[in-house]
């Protein structure tokens, strides 16, 4: 299971309206135990994009990075991980720049 260590959040402008609502990025520094198959001992970080609408919000996309290259890595996250990463991100939507 991985573990959220710090995090920015920032109000993404769409002037084109793609999604309805309001879209925000997240970039979560993580940490994994070294069992786990995403471990990378140069540590990870989520970018994840959430959307949120008036009759609720919903992580839209997320990638996993490699946080000393930023090389994007091709894993998938466990269902559960990804329902922490979605309520993470509705918990912080308040922290987003204006």
């Amino acid at each position: 299971m991985l573990t959220i260590t710090e995090y920015e959040v920032e109000h993404i402008k769409d002037p084109f309206r793609i999604l309805e609502g309001k879209r925000y990025e997240y970039k979560l520094d993580v940490e994994v135990p070294e069992d786990d198959e995403l471990y990378s001992e140069n540590g990870l970080y989520v970018r994840a994009i959430y959307n949120e609408r008036e009759e609720g919000g919903r992580l839209v996309k997320y990638d996993l990075y490699e946080k000393s290259t930023d090389r994007y890595l091709d894993f998938d996250l466990e269902d559960d991980e990804v329902r922490m990463i979605e309520a993470f991100c509705r918990e912080h939507l308040e922290d987003a720049e204006a």
